[in-house]
């Protein structure tokens, strides 16, 4: 399925006023796994209230361990710090990287603003190397500026 056509399904999902938040997000999340092949684990994380930590929110996939995340620590605890797209080609390559399957090769991490705060990021495992692009980037800021109306 094309990156037009999840567009208008990420909307019809996050726009139906009968759902709770979390189940949208959920939906949201089983719908990029479910239709997008490289995308192997698909989630969100949110910022833990006044604290320097990220809590795992709705997502889709294997399960995992990393259900607190604290700022600074893997790639999303850096998105958490820097505010920033942050794209891992190969997670191998990085440092601070905190595995969470040895089956994943590269990672995409965007951060989610609601009134240019940062309460979160929707967080992309792929078991490909190299897997996103620059199209994958601007989808996935797309999902997170739909998301962000819900809060």
């Amino acid at each position: 399925m094309t990156f037009e056509a999840l567009k208008q399904k990420v909307t019809d999902i996050l726009h139906h006023d009968d759902t709770l938040r979390d189940e949208k997000l959920l939906q949201v999340c089983h719908l990029l796994k479910d239709n997008i092949d490289y995308y192997d684990w698909v989630g969100f994380y949110f910022k833990n209230g006044d604290k320097e930590e990220l809590l795992l929110g709705p997502y889709a996939g294997e399960a995992t361990d990393h259900k607190v995340i604290p700022f600074g620590k893997g790639i999303c605890g850096q998105v958490a710090v820097s505010n920033q797209n942050f794209v891992v080609p190969d997670v191998s390559a990085q440092d601070n990287y905190i595995a969470c399957s040895i089956t994943v090769k590269s990672e995409i991490v965007i951060p989610l603003f609601v009134e240019g705060e940062n309460i979160g990021q929707i967080d992309i495992d792929s078991n490909v190397k190299d897997a996103f692009t620059a199209e994958d980037e601007s989808f996935l800021e797309f999902v997170n500026a739909e998301v962000a109306k819900l809060f």
